[in-house]
């Protein structure tokens, strides 16, 4: 590729929808965003959905605004990675009926019409809740005909995108063990998991490898985008799949993906499961790789929304400086991370300190703690996925924008006894990712830029009693659940 050639990569996350153009080298050239608008479906007691057709207006208009910074740029491939769990349905003529995303939970009256978990454990590599798609397409069969009567099949939002963009309706592995209906040791879809759930085999759609090239461009998307027809659609995968690649780890590492969640993940090349069904297990974007996983949940959306309380005009490097400046441990937090072992998640949290207020708080102990909790939940998880599956290498890989927190870093590594380890670019994981399966898409032999950060373990004492603090502040909030 030269200069004047660009990838564009699609990133629909949980709270926001992404279009990034970036060259073959990693380098992000423009990024346009918005907020990802939800609506709340009273049919159920926790359901939210979107609209598929005002979202693709969303999303093209994202990509036009991107395309229009890029004068005498050739686009030459185009890819999307999006949130793992949400799903949208298709009709007949290939229509988009409605969006379901992972924090629909439409399908959690249902849960209990499996009685028994452990099966679908074993073929799938995670205990079966109404975050997965088979819940989520069941409540839809349950309670809203309208739509069910008209749905053929259902895609992840990524395999949506790229439907869009192709014409051609499949299903890319690594998002396909979301489904709870994918035998994730096989790489197949399971007519044994489909009988389970009650769901039609031919809702599913062809299987189909990350990195593959789909075809071109559609040419009244190319039209409208004002790009060349002869730029190809790469298939894609989840959002940490993604992220993980940009690290560019080993078998045997393991990567920590600071986003809206924290996934922890081990890489393996066996089907690993947890005899207590803590952990999940997927397939990679690699075909020849699993993803071991604990989750430590909702962090980085915590750390935004107290950012926008405590911080709404300044910016991160203004936060840096405050937190470098807090010396003491005024404040606690337990604000609803999640570790792996507990059998239900925090509903009530909060911050803990010494009353009367001292003259000595600050907006930076609040951040602080907020910080801490997720480094704990992070080391939690940590924990768990070593008793399982070990861990030798002195080092971590880190990903994902809650890593710009050097603070953050610090902690994991004080808590983990590891080196901390960030490649460039990798507050823009998910898009890094992107570009290196476009690489490998069109055969582009590029060097990308190989410099590491790396945050070394220190002050283990000091870390060892905070995490001590957080663990009695952790347990004291579930005391009122």
């Amino acid at each position: 590729m030269t200069a004047k050639e660009a990838y564009i990569i699609f990133d629909i996350g949980t709270g926001n929808v992404r279009v990034a153009a970036t060259s073959s080298n990693g380098t992000v050239l423009a990024v346009a965003r918005e907020d990802l608008p939800y609506i709340r479906d009273d049919k159920y007691p926790d359901a939210l959905y979107f609209d598929a057709n005002a979202l693709w207006k969303q999303v093209a208009g994202l990509a036009k605004q991107v395309i229009g910074q890029l004068p005498g740029v050739t686009i030459k491939a185009l890819t999307a990675t999006s949130q793992r769990e949400g799903i949208v349905l298709l009709g007949k003529n290939g229509e988009s009926l409605i969006g379901l995303p992972n924090i629909d939970h439409r399908g959690r009256e249902w849960e209990d019409l499996i009685p028994d978990k452990t099966i679908v454990y074993k073929l799938t590599g995670r205990y079966p809740t109404s975050l997965f798609s088979a819940f989520k397409l069941i409540g839809i069969k349950k309670r809203w005909k309208e739509i069910w009567q008209h749905t053929v099949n259902f895609v992840s939002i990524s395999d949506w995108v790229e439907y869009q963009l192709s014409g051609i309706i499949k299903y890319e592995h690594a998002q396909a063990s979301e489904t709870l209906l994918y035998d994730v040791q096989f790489r197949e879809w399971s007519e044994d998991l489909c009988d389970l759930f009650a769901l039609d085999s031919s809702l599913l759609s062809p299987l189909h490898q990350s990195g593959d090239v789909l075809g071109r461009v559609l040419p009244a998307v190319a039209a409208d985008f004002g790009i060349s027809q002869e730029a190809v659609v790469v298939v894609g995968g989840g959002d940490t799949q993604l992220a993980i690649k940009s690290t560019q780890p080993a078998v045997e590492d393991i990567v920590i993906v600071s986003g809206t969640t924290t996934p922890i993940v081990k890489l393996v090349n066996t089907y690993l499961l947890d005899a207590n069904q803590r952990t999940w297990t997927s397939r990679d974007i690699e075909p020849d790789r699993l993803v071991f996983e604990a989750n430590a949940g909702v962090t980085g959306l915590n750390f935004q929304r107290l950012k926008e309380i405590f911080y709404p005009n300044e910016s991160y490097t203004v936060i840096e400086q405050e937190l470098a400046a807090t010396k003491d441990a005024f404040c606690m937090a337990s604000l609803g991370s999640l570790v792996a072992d507990e059998k239900t998640p925090l509903t009530k949290g909060g911050f803990v300190f010494p009353t009367p207020v001292s003259h000595q708080l600050t907006r930076g102990h609040f951040v602080w703690a907020t910080i801490l909790d997720i480094a704990c939940s992070i080391a939690e998880n940590y924990k768990i996925l070593c008793e399982v599956a070990g861990h030798q290498p002195d080092y971590v890989w880190a990903c994902g924008g809650g890593l710009q927190s050097v603070a953050l870093r610090s902690l994991l590594a004080g808590l983990l006894n590891k080196k901390v380890q960030v490649r460039r670019g990798f507050e823009q994981s998910s898009v890094i990712g992107g570009a290196l399966i476009c690489n490998e898409a069109l055969n582009a032999k590029v060097s990308f830029d190989d410099t590491i950060e790396v945050v070394h373990p220190q002050q283990q004492e000091y870390y060892a009693r905070l995490y001590k603090e957080w663990k009695k502040t952790r347990i004291n909030f579930r005391s009122m659940q």
